[in-house]
């Protein structure tokens, strides 16, 4: 039986995410790849910067109005942060159905856009067209707090270490692999947009410490939980492995995870679980790949549900 596919565009493809997503869509049955934006590649075959992709598309560098005039049946906006209204707007005028998932952080606080985190919020889904996918470190801290949220004494408190392909591929301190050898990069260190974003949606204040390290891929999150009375070490598991029992990108592990093991897998991975001896604090440890559940494998798993294809169509699965 043919599928019939969904055409899918890519707007700011130049960067890792982007990457990411092209080759996730090449193996897909129910998307087609039909424009990819990028000023800087203007011209250029995807196939030569894109393994895993052997058509003939081009990058093109299309306006807000050019994208929109695409018709495209899904857009997927990998844009800095600020930059996707114009295209949304666009899209809104000439084909308010298309499927906008966007990647920044832009329309994360906005009501009227789905939070697709699917193992938390796919119980929220209302066939919302205007999805907003979760910030990489917001899905590794949430994962971590939220089958403790009814326990908890005080705000949890996450340290963060990411690789440095986080920073994305405009060159700063952050990414600059010269000035992270040897070095751990600490920033924004209050008020980080993944700090806001994961308190929002947990609904209880977080606070989050994030660090760049020299390595490309992969993330950890530790946080330390304050728990309002003493729990035994088994029991706290068995809330973790009830709340993601079934989840086939959310790992519950017995020991803390190591980063060095989840760059280029799909799934996340959450676990530690050291106990102090009073039984009323928790540490736990979880790691993700940040350009795959931290973005691409997790917009990709949400386009799948809005389409009405199962959720991990052409997501690699282990085990």
């Amino acid at each position: 039986m043919s599928i019939d596919k969904k055409t899918i565009g890519i707007v700011g493809a130049r960067g890792h995410t982007g990457a990411e997503l092209i080759r996730l869509i090449a193996t897909h049955p129910a998307l087609e790849l039909g424009f990819v934006s990028s000023r800087e590649l203007d011209g250029q075959r995807v196939a030569e910067h894109v393994d895993g992709y052997a058509g003939e598309l081009r990058y093109a560098n299309l306006d807000p109005a050019a994208v929109a005039a695409q018709g495209a049946d899904v857009v997927v906006l990998a844009l800095p942060n600020g930059k996707a209204a114009p295209y949304v707007e666009a899209i809104d005028a000439a084909k308010p159905e298309t499927l906008i998932l966007d990647l920044s952080a832009d329309y994360r606080f906005n009501e009227r856009w789905y939070y697709g985190l699917p193992e938390l919020t796919r119980g929220k889904w209302r066939g919302e067209r205007r999805i907003s996918n979760p910030g990489c470190y917001a899905t590794a801290i949430q994962l971590s707090i939220a089958p403790l949220k009814d326990v908890l004494a005080a705000p949890p408190v996450s340290f963060g270490v990411s690789g440095y392909s986080g920073a994305g591929t405009t060159p700063s301190d952050k990414n600059n692999p010269e000035k992270l050898r040897d070095n751990l990069m600490p920033y924004s260190l209050t008020g980080h947009t993944h700090e806001q974003e994961a308190s929002r949606h947990l609904g209880l204040p977080v606070e989050f410490m994030p660090h760049v390290a020299p390595h490309f891929r992969g993330l950890t999150v530790t946080t330390n939980l304050y728990l309002v009375r003493p729990m035994k070490r088994e029991e706290i598991l068995q809330r973790f492995r009830h709340a993601y029992d079934g989840e086939k990108l959310v790992k519950v592990v017995d020991e803390a995870p190591w980063v060095s093991q989840i760059a280029h897998r799909h799934h996340a991975e959450v676990g530690g679980f050291a106990v102090s001896v009073d039984g009323k604090r928790v540490v736990i440890v979880a790691t993700l790949d940040n350009l795959l559940k931290g973005a691409a494998t997790q917009a990709i798993q949400n386009i799948n549900r809005a389409i009405g294809v199962d959720e991990y169509t052409s997501i690699p699965l282990e085990g």
